[in-house]
């Protein structure tokens, strides 16, 4: 097949994935908003998403997932280093060939009858000195189109990246492959085995069996937290996870308002209001957000 970039390491590794979870074809995003709608209309027809009235929320779509899969499964969040104190007090540790081992079964035939994603995205501007390159290889279209609303996903991360620029490979499924004949459900997932996954010395991420938030999405908080904890410790910068929201008000002023705020606080209702007062009162109204 022909490839997007010219990167070898990222050729090898795509090839490495695709002989051993055997997907039925392979897109590499690129970005573009065409990309997006065709992805949101699959997600559509499978039942994934559900289209809102565009008079009143244009372009958006709601999602529901499986009962199975609603949150992020900390009991199933391992970091796997060599030495057991350095994961830290508060996570659950595995020795990292171990649980390659483990991986390694899960994955091997787990896209059959899906398409692979190659989801190439910055972590920040593109070209920023101070952004980082990450590959997600998923397949899941619901990971596809989420991370091109969360990041720079697309095209321009791997003009970023360029011939040999270091990138985090994180490797994702939902864990559920299709025979022939199968039918495909609205939110695909194993209900049985959930790993998500962080190998902090070779920074690498690797998550099966979730399509939900920081389980499948792994910018969020597998890179932009735990990975990027790692790789901050090492070169002497500090990374966390927050939010950045700007609002802006009737008359275009804008305000801005950060935060680190924990999961299920309501950071994500600020972001969503609609204005109820009048036009040229002072109260904001929430425009964009980003996390």
């Amino acid at each position: 097949m022909t490839y997007p970039t010219p990167h070898k390491g990222l050729i090898k590794w795509v090839d490495e994935v695709s002989r051993l979870t055997t997907p039925d074809r392979i897109q590499w995003c690129d970005g573009t908003a065409e990309e997006y709608d065709a992805l949101c209309q699959l997600l559509v027809d499978n039942g994934t998403f559900t289209k809102l009235s565009q008079a009143k929320r244009p372009h958006s779509y709601y999602a529901t997932s499986d009962p199975d899969d609603v949150a992020r499964v900390e009991d199933r969040t391992f970091i796997c280093c060599e030495q057991e104190q350095d994961a830290g007090p508060t996570n659950n540790w595995r020795q990292p060939d171990e649980m390659r081992n483990v991986l390694k079964g899960l994955f091997r035939g787990c896209m059959k009858g899906r398409t692979m994603y190659v989801v190439p995205f910055s972590m920040g501007p593109l070209g920023s000195k101070i952004s980082h390159i990450g590959v997600e290889i998923t397949d899941s279209p619901y990971v596809a189109v989420s991370m091109r609303i969360m990041t720079h996903m697309g095209r321009g991360a791997l003009e970023v990246l360029g011939d040999d620029g270091h990138f985090v490979p994180c490797l994702h499924s939902v864990g559920m492959p299709l025979s022939e004949g199968t039918p495909d459900v609205p939110w695909p997932c194993d209900a049985d085995n959930k790993y998500i996954v962080h190998f902090p010395e070779t920074h690498e991420i690797i998550s099966y069996g979730s399509g939900y938030g920081g389980n499948a999405l792994l910018g969020k908080k597998c890179f932009a937290l735990r990975i990027a904890s790692a790789m901050a410790r090492d070169a002497g910068w500090l990374a966390e996870h927050m939010l950045i929201l700007k609002l802006t008000n009737p008359q275009g002023e804008s305000r801005y308002v950060t935060g680190a705020f924990p999961s299920a606080c309501g950071k994500t209702n600020l972001a969503m209001m609609v204005p109820s007062l009048p036009a040229g009162r002072s109260r904001p109204s929430a425009t964009t957000s980003a996390g």
